[in-house]
């Protein structure tokens, strides 16, 4: 499955609902939350080993984001990667 998070803050509720081996793309207001420093890092890190998160360069770039900030192991992709997971993950919920 393919979970897109818009919102920000993320409810924790929210990453709750991701299960083992889904796919997580990061996009908005919500890329703020994958850096190092964040005050989600304690939840997401563990995360990491059972799904794969993604982020939107363009949406780092805007927001000023160095990819030295983001937390290691996210992966940085760009559209026509997005469409890649979108096809790999038939199944996709939207968090806004």
């Amino acid at each position: 499955m393919l979970h897109l998070i818009f919102q920000s803050p993320i409810q924790l509720s929210v990453l709750e609902r991701i299960g083992i081996g889904d796919d997580v793309v990061f996009l908005e207001s919500s890329v703020l939350h994958l850096l190092e420093k964040g005050s989600l890092r304690a939840i997401l890190a563990p995360m990491m080993f059972r799904n794969m998160f993604y982020v939107l360069l363009e949406d780092i770039e805007v927001r000023g984001i160095n990819l030295t900030e983001l937390m290691i192991g996210i992966e940085v992709i760009d559209y026509a990667g997005l469409v890649n997971l979108t096809v790999k993950n038939p199944k996709i919920l939207s968090w806004t």
